[in-house]
């Protein structure tokens, strides 16, 4: 070899690697900046089209400026009676608020029927940002009042609460991301290098990521919220290491067969690069698929998750060759692999994987009915998982400040008090209008806006011919009964010639959402398994596999979902789902749960072509069983440290995917598929060449 090629050989995998020293310097920062340009405004993740997000437009035009009400809850310490000179000074107190920076205004404090307890309202600017928490300290500092206690609650102490979450998680979660992935790999590889090598591949692909959604970010091309920057960071460092360990794996499988580790790593990456892009392709399309969404949320997930999984794709093939190149089998130290001059071998490994394989081998009938019967009553509880929303109580984790308040203010004022039923409608229907939604069951009172901002007592406030009546109601705001009540509202104000009338308010953005995310389910979800589908087909050059692999991918889902179910109820003690968990659970369960089908099925593919399905099944299951188990857990392990933001809806992402994963993984990849493939034998591979070949027939070397 020619000096100029010997220089050439080392010289790329250098200038790629200087280039993403280059990349993790310039952009790795901004990984910690993305909350600069996120929004936890949860108004902003309305769905786009339903008639509560109306509402919240039309409810610009009755304020100067736009509020983030705030409701002081005051009750006498030790219980008993507030007296009237306690309700004079807390209405004192809140007025006193008025013109300090952030406040828009105050109302009176409002005594509650049983007389045990004052509620007030502080309006505040919607665009305070960080300095939310210190103006909720302002408010709370302000409104004490000699001998009773003073809560908080409300959107605005809600919103504080949330960002409170939020705060310096960036840092804490990739923090336990990192170290979980760093340990399992120490403990699977036993190898020093290598795994600081895939943890510094993952972080850099994170880096560039943020660096993308940044930009992105900050001209307003696509949205950003505290959710979405959390499954980012797991989705990359997930994604990262999986197809890290993919290629490495097959990168020491060719240093056994070759001396040359330039010739070793183009031949792992030749066979890795396919299932790789693929498996990639299929996360990413599913994730594009969230544009069909009519929630603003699953709409921001598309795009920026699918930056991810691209940036992913790109370090795990760029960036972790050139670093493997230049280690060579020191990357594997202290286990260095050995020249065994045995090509093909890939069926020699021995261990638990040999012994499964054999089993597969031995009764494959017997091991895909027990494991198909074993999901389909996981399954059976599927329908028992109820995606209504999470109560308000139930939002955080933790008992929030905020929760506890509305706790209180639910046992002394009307349920609804603080999140009324908003309705909008014309000036001159307001009375036939007020008076259908006064007299429905479901609603304490229904009073229109005045020029004060507060409901009655004065002429109702009329901007381009229209008014806005607060609608308080007997349920809680964000209980089945409320939304219930909505339903019905709607109907009523609706019936009313000539009203145009419209209702929102919080109850109604969750009875929205929740209909909302069920019509996107039925979208979606046909749409993804579409985009999958096709994918395998392209990859496995067969309708029948794809076909099986997506049913079984399926299957899993739905067993995730069963079980999940009753973790949910009667170990987390959650009484309900997020609306958008399901379809977020599906989206990444299906498109990574193919991923290690993909990864097993083309080896399984590459055997067959040489040695024939049965041998194919089993030496494909050999080869790859270790390190697709090891990307499982890796996977499993980074989504289960979505587990540390205190957000209930995170907390049913975290376990839905970390058991699906799991599940997929140790169950449906190692057991049900294998046996099936083992049992139907060559035409599994229908209509492609695999299918028409025997097995006993001499292999061919050209692909099928």
């Amino acid at each position: 070899m020619s000096s100029s090629a010997r220089l050439a050989r080392w010289l790329v995998p250098v200038v790629v690697l200087v280039a993403w020293l280059g990349v993790g310097g310039a952009l790795g920062p901004y990984a910690g900046k993305l909350g600069e340009v996120a929004t936890n405004d949860q108004a902003a993740f309305l769905p786009q089209n339903a008639e509560s997000t109306k509402v919240v437009d039309a409810q610009r035009a009755f304020r100067q400026e736009e509020t983030l009400p705030a409701i002081v809850v005051w009750t006498a310490t030790g219980g008993g009676d507030v007296n009237a000179g306690q309700r004079k000074a807390a209405t004192g107190a809140l007025a006193s608020l008025d013109g300090t920076a952030g406040v828009v205004g105050s109302s009176p404090a409002v005594a509650s029927r049983d007389g045990q307890a004052l509620q007030g309202v502080v309006q505040l600017r919607p665009d305070l940002g960080e300095r939310l928490a210190e103006t909720m300290e302002e408010v709370g500092a302000a409104a004490r009042v000699p001998g009773t206690s003073v809560q908080l609650a409300g959107p605005a102490a809600r919103q504080a609460d949330l960002a409170d979450a939020f705060a310096g998680i960036d840092g804490l979660l990739l923090g336990v991301a990192l170290v979980t992935v760093l340990v399992i790999l120490l403990l699977v590889y036993r190898s020093v290098l290598l795994p600081l090598v895939i943890i510094t591949g993952a972080v850099f692909a994170l880096g560039l990521a943020c660096g993308v959604v940044y930009a992105l970010a900050d001209r307003d091309v696509v949205r950003v919220d505290g959710q979405v920057q959390g499954i980012l960071s797991i989705l990359v460092i997930g994604a990262a290491t999986d197809y890290a360990l993919l290629l490495t794996a097959r990168f020491r499988e060719e240093l056994a067969r070759h001396d040359d580790r330039v010739a070793a790593m183009r031949a792992a990456v030749r066979e890795s690069a396919g299932p790789v892009v693929a498996s990639a392709a299929t996360v990413a399309l599913g994730l594009i698929a969230l544009l069909l969404s009519d929630l603003t949320n699953n709409r921001a997930l598309g795009p920026v998750g699918a930056i991810g999984i691209v940036c992913a794709v790109l370090s795990s093939l760029t960036f972790l060759p050139a670093v493997l190149v230049l280690l060579g089998r020191g990357a594997f130290w202290p286990a260095r692999p050995k020249p065994s001059g045995a090509a093909g071998d890939s069926g020699g490994s021995r261990g638990i994987w040999s012994r499964i394989a054999a089993l597969v081998d031995r009764a494959p009938r017997k091991v895909w009915a027990l494991t198909l019967a074993g999901l389909i009553a996981c399954a059976a509880f599927a329908p028992t998982l109820t995606s209504k929303g999470v109560p308000l109580d139930e939002l955080f984790v933790d008992d929030a400040p905020s929760v506890a308040a509305q706790r209180t203010l639910s046992e002394h004022f009307p349920a609804g008090s603080g999140s009324p039923a908003v309705i909008i409608t014309d000036a001159d229907r307001t009375e036939q209008v007020t008076a259908a939604a006064g007299s429905l069951d479901g609603v304490a009172r229904a009073l229109p806006v005045t020029a004060s901002g507060r409901p009655g007592g004065e002429a109702p406030l009329v901007v381009d011919g229209r008014v806005r009546i607060d609608a308080t109601l007997e349920d809680a705001s964000d209980s089945d009964a409320a939304k219930e009540t909505v339903a019905r509202l709607r109907a009523a104000v609706h019936a009313v010639p000539g009203a145009d009338a419209l209702v929102g308010g919080y109850t109604a953005q969750q009875y929205d959402t929740q209909r909302t995310a069920a019509r996107d389910r039925t979208l979606i979800v046909p749409v993804v398994l579409a985009i999958i589908l096709v994918i395998l087909v392209g990859l496995l050059r067969s309708l029948l596999m794809p076909v099986l692999l997506v049913a079984t991918v399926a299957l899993n889902f739905l067993a995730t979902l069963g079980v999940s179910s009753l973790v949910f109820q009667h170990v987390l003690g959650f009484s309900g789902t997020d609306a958008s968990v399901p379809l977020y659970g599906f989206v990444f369960l299906v498109a990574l749960g193919v991923d290690y089908n993909i990864f097993l099925m083309s080896r399984v593919r590459e055997e067959s072509l040489e040695h024939g399905t049965r041998q194919g099944v089993l030496r494909g299951l050999t080869a790859t069983g270790g390190v697709i188990t090891s990307a499982g857990v890796v996977l499993a392990a980074t989504f289960a440290a979505l587990g540390v933001i205190p957000l209930a809806f995170l907390v049913q992402i975290a376990f839905i995917v970390a058991f699906g994963v799991l599940l997929d993984t140790l169950v449906v990849r190692s057991l049900l598929v294998p046996a099936l493939v083992r049992d139907i034998g060559p035409a599994a591979w229908w209509p492609g060449a695999l299918s028409r070949r025997p097995e006993a027939e001499k292999p061919r070397t050209h692909t099928g």
